[in-house]
Parts: C-alpha cells; structure tokens; sequence
C-alpha cells in the first residue's frame, strides 16, 4: 500500500472506481434509464431484488426520499442482507437451485414489468435464474454485476453462464474479484469493500436518468420527498394513491 493513511487509500479507490463507471458505463446507465423510463410509462412496475450484501444498493432504491415511488422490493427470507442466523446460511441460499423460480412464482412481477438484479459475482444460481425465470416471464431485466468475475470464476449455475448473460442492459461495477481495495504487509488478508458504494451510486444515477427522461417526455416523475420536509407527507401521499395499483410496499 502506497503513502496516505487507509482512509485516504479507500477514499481515492472508491472515487477512482465512480470514475470509471462514469466514463465507462455512461451508455448502459443511458439505456438502463430509458427501460425503466419506458417501463413507467407503459404502466409497468419496477422491482430491485439482491442478494445478501447486494441486497443493500436494491434496498437503497425503494421508499426513499427523492426516488422513484415504483421501485419495489423483491426479496425471500434470508435473502435481505444479512437477515438470518447463522448469516452464512444466506450465502449457502443463493446456491440453491429452483429458489428464485420459488420466489417470482410469489410475486407480484408480470410481464412488461422491469426487474434490477443486483449480483456482484453474478455466478450464484439465484441470480442467474432470477434473470432467466423473470425474462421467461416477459419482464425486462436490468443486471448490476461485476463483470470480471465472468473471467476469472467458475459459474455456479448448471448452465455455466452468469447474470450478465441473461440480461437486457447490464451495469459493470468494475469491482475486482474479492471486493477488497486495501493490501497491508501487517494484515494477511485484503480487507476494505467498495462494491456496495459503487453499485449503490451506480443505480441512483440510472434512477436520476429515468426521472429525466420522463420528464423530458412530459411526464411526471413518480418521485417521493422526504417527510422530514413541510409538505412532504402529503406530497407522498398524492403519489401513493395516484400509483397504488403499482406499489407494493404499501399493500
């Protein structure tokens, strides 16, 4: 590890990598905002669906102040971040095959919907299968992955593909195998994750281009505002009901 203190290390990795996606993935987040632009204005719904810890940039994308009131959460017991004990069982379920048919067989997804499936390897069977049982379905799916992983891992589906194969628009986080920025000659392990910065960052620009996009259309945007804002309550509700039959997380 070069000069600077770890925090001004991580710091600057993370930026470097925000970079990176800017400059790189600026046509996919293009397109990623205009299927879900199109999406909304077809009167489809919008869902987000992680696993584990990339189940935290999904839950990042709903109910949140300054989102998109449509995005909604797909998600299964043991699925959500780390919501089980042991946690390690939650890592053994995303190998599982036949769960994710399981879970959309569940769900309110339908076709012409669109689906965000965030997998940082993407080689899981959940993922996968996620992404192949929701396009089999007629949804669109958007996946945010790290594509290396395709290169450099072995897929754990029994098809030997990996999310980014079954997909219509595919978001690359640019993280490196292991999710670990930071070497230290004291520390025998890498250590200092920036996939959930990243990938977090990643899809609200792609909600900042679907917001844009509507309305350069002349639509509004379904976007909430935070309560701790006079007005914003109300504001809220406005949109709740105006959109109640593609909400879910009111019901």
């Amino acid at each position: 590890m070069s000069d600077g203190t770890p925090a001004d290390l991580f710091l600057d990795a993370a930026i470097g990598l925000l970079q990176r996606v800017r400059d790189e993935e600026a046509e996919a987040i293009a397109t990623a905002g205009s299927l879900l632009a199109d999406t909304v204005a077809a009167g489809g719904r919008l869902f987000a669906f992680g696993a584990g810890h990339s189940s935290l940039p999904a839950q990042d994308l709903v109910y949140r102040a300054g989102g998109l009131a449509l995005m909604n959460l797909l998600s299964a017991p043991g699925l959500v971040g780390v919501d089980v004990v042991p946690a390690t069982l939650g890592s053994r379920l995303e190998r599982v095959d036949g769960l994710a048919t399981a879970v959309l067989d569940t769900s309110p997804l339908r076709a012409g919907d669109t689906l965000v499936i965030i997998s940082l390897s993407g080689r899981n069977a959940l993922p996968v299968e996620m992404a192949v049982e929701a396009r089999r379905r007629g949804a669109h799916v958007v996946g945010v992955t790290s594509v290396a992983y395709a290169g450099q891992t072995t897929s754990r589906h029994s098809s030997g593909t990996y999310l980014k194969d079954h997909c219509d628009v595919v978001l690359d986080s640019k993280i490196a195998v292991g999710d670990a920025e930071l070497t230290l000659d004291t520390i025998p392990a890498p250590f200092a994750p920036a996939s959930t910065v990243v990938t977090s960052a990643l899809l609200q620009a792609v909600l900042a281009t679907t917001a844009a996009t509507l309305a350069d259309r002349g639509l509004e945007p379904p976007l909430l505002r935070s309560g701790n804002v006079d007005g914003g309550h109300e504001w809220n509700a406005r949109v709740f009901a105006e959109y109640a039959d593609r909400i879910f997380y009111q019901q």
